[in-house]
């Protein structure tokens, strides 16, 4: 029994994992992204479309044989389904564009940003003794050889 609480108890482990959640959520709000797209192409540009060509694609289909119980290809269908898929790939290409730029930029922003800090912090200092520029850092002055503080 003990391996069997072990099993279980390793599942629950995995299942609660950070990236197993995350994947679940991308699966969700996937499946909400794709239901918005097949809507957006069967709602709105299929008949758009089919106002300048004369077909709604859902229409579309060849019947293979005689009778009632002949098969169907429905090739409307398929070419709705590559509409939305260039539709998603589309609007994901947008998405991923626009977060590299923005990503481009706030990386350009931090680097300007020390830039400009480590340009505001002082480089040099007066020695109190002869009154020369030497630099932040030194301990002794090089033109008076006066120990520094």
């Amino acid at each position: 029994m003990s391996k069997k609480n072990g099993f279980i108890a390793e599942f629950k482990e995995f299942i609660l994992r950070g990236n197993v959640m995350d994947m679940a959520v991308g699966v969700i709000v996937g499946g909400a992204f794709t239901a918005i797209v097949t809507s957006l192409n069967e709602d709105i540009l299929t008949p758009i479309l089919g106002i300048f060509g004369g077909t709604d694609f859902s229409e579309l289909k060849v019947t293979l044989g005689i009778g009632e119980n002949a098969p169907v290809l429905t090739y409307g269908n398929f070419i709705t389904a590559i509409i939305n898929f260039l539709i998603t790939a589309l609007v994901i290409f947008c998405l991923i564009k626009a977060i590299n730029k923005g990503s481009e930029r706030a990386a350009a922003l931090i680097k300007r940003n020390k830039e400009e800090a480590e340009a505001a912090e002082p480089t040099e200092k007066e020695c109190p003794y002869c009154f020369s520029k030497i630099n932040i850092k030194a301990t002794r002055c090089p033109h008076c050889t006066a120990e520094l503080q």
